[in-house]
């Protein structure tokens, strides 16, 4: 890597307008904010949630006093939320045990839940102009093509390879500018998928367009294996009101809530067959109830799963009296907007359409 493809590249960020409002200020809240925010997160999508937090949370202590519920409600559908939570975490330390400032160094950001190397760079970068680089899929990629670096990003060895190129390269003069040019570049021109090789400022020297591995870069050294899941959600209403209960433990949307759901082996309609589940005495308490209603399959894709669901809503004939160390909470139904749900119950909360009904 040249002094020649820094200043190209710094020359064609300076042209290239990719407007974002977290580009070029100096705040260390909202860069970290913004930056925890598009943590595996498309700018695109990422955007109106950063607008709304600045809006609702202008400083870091207004968001360290929030409440938990409304956080989570705000971050709904951005998913990843152990996000949200770190972020609330980093925030009340911020703000409560370091009189409301930032760390001013790599070191002291890497310390912040939440905060990984990537993220520290970033901030120190961004905010303080410290010479410390960006990593994100963008600059591996930019790296990989440029160099002819075909060491897997996602091994321990081809991560410690890529950080050290990311380091060497980058313009310690001017680390912001450098850091912002070359995750832009990435972003609009080295892309994925058909990379804007002909407009490329820094073509000529690179390795991958001459031995024409540009779409094999950079490499990865397994796919994921996805696992299905498949959720049967029973929608219990009683009185206008509707059970739900908080998800816990380490499992997929922590501190989201749901509906009272039997997860099975594969995906059924078959009343025995739910009934046999020791969940659904638990849920219902051994009450006689009709199932009013079943929707259709919701599909939701994660990193490492896919979640098939389908909601029963169901209609008890007598009165559900839940015990008092009950996990479980009745709500409102137009109040059920309020809380967080993930975002395959916020789609059923939404269409609310049913195609099939079972007569009991």
């Amino acid at each position: 890597m040249t002094p020649d493809f820094r200043k190209k590249l710094i020359d064609w960020g300076a042209e290239v307008e990719r407007p974002l409002p977290w580009k070029g200020i100096r705040d260390p809240y909202k860069i970290w904010l913004s930056e925890i925010l598009l943590q595996q997160t498309r700018a695109a999508q990422g955007l109106p949630y950063y607008l709304k937090f600045v809006e609702r949370f202008p400083t870091v202590t207004d968001l360290a006093s929030a409440e938990d519920d409304e956080v989570m409600k705000l971050w709904e559908g951005l998913g990843y939320y152990a996000r949200a939570r770190n972020l609330l975490k980093a925030a009340r330390l911020v703000a409560f045990e370091m009189n409301g400032r930032f760390p001013d160094t790599y070191e002291g950001l890497r310390q912040l839940p939440g905060v990984g190397p990537y993220t520290a760079a970033a901030i120190a970068s961004f905010a303080y102009d410290a010479p410390h680089a960006v990593l994100d899929g963008n600059v591996f990629r930019v790296l990989s093509r440029f160099t002819g670096l075909a060491e897997p990003v996602d091994t321990t060895a081809g991560r410690k390879r890529f950080e050290e190129l990311a380091q060497s390269t980058l313009d310690a003069a001017r680390p912001a500018a450098y850091n912002q040019a070359i995750m832009d570049f990435g972003a609009m021109c080295c892309t994925p998928q058909n990379p804007l090789c002909r407009q490329c400022p820094v073509s000529e020297h690179c390795r991958a367009l001459a031995e024409g591995t540009v779409s094999d870069l950079p490499l990865k050294s397994k796919s994921i294996v996805k696992r299905e899941r498949f959720f049967h959600y029973l929608v219990v209403e009683q009185a206008g009101k509707v059970l739900i209960s908080r998800r816990e433990g380490k499992d997929i949307w922590n501190g989201l809530y749901e509906f009272p759901l039997l997860e099975l082996p594969a995906l059924t309609t078959a009343l025995d067959v739910l009934q046999s589940d020791a969940g659904w005495n638990e849920i219902l308490q051994n009450t006689d109830a009709l199932v009013a209603s079943v929707s259709p399959p919701f599909r939701q894709t994660l990193t490492h799963r896919f979640v098939t669901a389908i909601f029963f809503e169901i209609r008890p004939r007598q009165e559900i009296v839940l015990p008092e160390d009950s996990r479980f909470l009745w709500i409102e139904r137009e109040k059920l907007s309020k809380f967080a749900f993930p975002k395959i119950i916020d789609r059923y909360l939404k269409d609310n359409v049913f195609n099939l009904c079972l007569a009991l």
